[in-house]
């Protein structure tokens, strides 16, 4: 079963509740924002040489 919870405040893509699991997360300010959009906003490790 999945519920609508709401939409990605970056991309508006529909987020839903999934037995139980959102398929985002949930920000500091209550927005929702979809793992997608979670992932491209992550600083990503750059290794020194």
């Amino acid at each position: 079963m999945h519920e609508l919870v709401g939409t990605c405040a970056k991309c508006s893509k529909p987020i839903y509740c999934r037995e139980g699991f959102l398929d985002g997360v949930v920000l500091e300010d209550k927005s929702l924002v979809c793992f997608e959009c979670l992932e491209l906003s992550k600083p990503r490790w750059e290794p020194s040489e």
